[in-house]
């Protein structure tokens, strides 16, 4: 059964009522017909807030493939997956390789706390990119490290180094505490790692004992084992410690990891008629992480861009720009598939018009982050307007790391990340708990309205923003935090050597057509 929704979020019966309202309004003072895209926006809307086969579609991501880790047999089956449902669609799709640089999957995880007297065995869950233990296991002092900052560290001292380090962490709550969980990620490893640590052990932050997947700030780079260990485990090492007892912490991490291989995104396909060369983008990553089924991260938003993709198809649409339903794989592991697209693509990038990511679970989208393109948000507000009655929207136009927008940013095409509410995001995030009872029905279609609206303006609208060059997207750097936010998602390095973003030097200008 589908969670109940919470009394914050507006009823799409009574969303619908307002937009009857305000239409019938406009009726009465502008006495003309509406136009055509506004039929066909009103058309595109209606079809996806009623029965629609998105939502069994994502019961059987969810339920089905389940968890789909990039590298895995899990992963292949969601590629295959998705190109059927979009064939059925009558949609035109196709598997588009691109390169991964490392394989990390874990195929077994357990540790075991001791000490005089004591003896118990929490789950933990290998962090990704973490390095594995011995076969037998690796068994070394579990130290309590606190918050694991300087101060932590100048208490403990040398006792650091040969051990696991155990860190304390708040129970995370909301979107927030996510991001600030990656921030503090990145100096508590580097702080241990530079002690001479055997491995990172966290305190599990989610609440009922959660298990999740938390990526290691350096990745691939890592030369440590680090794990998360289940949040009730973890209170309890941390309470013998601080009440005196010596623990040592036996773990074994099995973990299957290799060299660079191929992946496949999924990108289908409706072409424009009048504009076919320009090319809006609407993006999901099919990749999750493999503890949970993940639903919110990111099935939802695989299974409303098929259903919008297929509804225009049935409705027999015809936009003017092309519209690609780009899922992604690789996102969890450092957002390689967009990157990837980004490179094979590099020819037509010019033609790119907008990239949208859709990757905060199922909570109600209230406006999206324009990243840090400002003429960018009177065209959102525009493309938005048929679907006011479903708002409000409030665009925020800020810089965003993250997800699969990042490679268009750094690349100079105007981008968009839908920002939604937490709803269930945060405590459910990588989780064992990501499963399909977290979304919920109702604001998942309102979501497929909102998105569906603002492909369908820019598919059809005559202005569009032109590409940014280099020297544009590095003058965003200067003004904003991009550059703390790529280091703690540990892509600095990758686009100070040209591996991320575009070297071309162009200015940026509405161009209209």
């Amino acid at each position: 059964m589908l969670r109940v929704m919470s009394s914050r979020q507006k009823p799409w019966s009574a969303a619908l009522v307002s937009l009857v309202l305000v239409s019938s309004q406009r009726v009465e003072a502008e006495p003309q017909a509406p136009s055509v895209r506004e039929r066909e926006v009103m058309s595109l809307t209606g079809a996806v807030l009623g029965a629609t086969p998105m939502v069994e579609d994502l019961r059987s991501l969810v339920d089905e493939v389940g968890g789909r880790a990039t590298g895995s047999e899990a992963n292949r089956r969601a590629v295959e997956w998705a190109l059927e449902r979009f064939r059925e669609a009558g949609v035109s799709a196709k598997a588009e390789p691109f390169r991964m640089p490392t394989l990390w999957l874990e195929q077994g995880a357990s540790a075991t706390v001791q000490g005089k007297g004591v003896r118990f065995s929490p789950r933990v869950a290998a962090m990704p990119f973490s390095a594995a233990t011995p076969k037998n296991g690796l068994t070394a002092p579990l130290i309590d490290l606190g918050r694991g900052t300087e101060a932590d560290h100048a208490r403990v001292g040398a006792k650091v180094k040969g051990a696991f380090v155990l860190v304390e962490t708040d129970e995370l709550r909301d979107v927030d505490g996510l991001f600030r969980e990656y921030a503090e990620a990145v100096g508590i490893e580097a702080r241990a790692v530079a002690a001479g640590a055997a491995g990172v052990v966290y305190m599990g932050s989610r609440p009922g004992n959660q298990l999740y997947r938390h990526n290691v700030s350096t990745g691939a780079k890592n030369t440590r084992p680090m794990m998360v260990m289940e949040r009730d485990g973890a209170r309890r090492a941390q309470r013998l410690l601080r009440a005196g007892t010596a623990l040592t912490l036996s773990a074994a991490l099995d973990l299957k990891t290799g060299g660079p291989y191929e992946a496949r995104n999924v990108i289908g396909e409706i072409r424009g008629t009048t504009k076919p060369d320009e090319v809006v983008v609407l993006g999901a990553h099919l990749d999750s992480w493999d503890l949970g089924g993940g639903a919110l991260d990111n099935g939802a938003n695989v299974a409303m861009l098929i259903d919008l993709a297929r509804q225009i198809r049935r409705l027999g649409l015809k936009p003017a720009r092309t519209i690609r339903f780009a899922l992604w794989n690789g996102e969890e592991q450092g957002l390689y598939g967009s990157a990837g697209y980004v490179r094979s693509h590099a020819a037509e990038l010019d033609g790119h018009v907008m990239a949208l990511s859709v990757d905060i679970g199922c909570g109600r989208i209230n406006g999206f982050f324009t990243n840090g393109r400002p003429p960018l948000v009177p065209l959102v507000d525009r493309a938005l307007a048929p679907v006011a009655g479903l708002g409000p929207f409030t665009q925020v136009d800020v810089p965003v790391v993250g997800t699969d927008n990042l490679d268009f940013m750094l690349s100079g095409v105007a981008n968009l990340i839908a920002n939604q509410e937490s709803a269930t995001y945060g405590p459910n995030y990588h989780a064992r708990s990501d499963e399909f009872e977290q979304c919920d029905a109702r604001t998942l279609r309102g979501n497929a309205a909102v998105v569906g609206s603002l492909a369908w303006g820019f598919a059809t609208m005559e202005e569009r923003l032109g590409r940014q060059g280099r020297a544009e997207v590095e003058a965003l750097m200067k003004a904003t935090d991009l550059p703390q936010q790529l280091r703690s998602f540990n892509l600095w390095d990758e686009w100070q050597e040209g591996k991320r973003g575009s070297l071309a030097d162009k200015q940026a200008t509405p161009t209209p057509r």
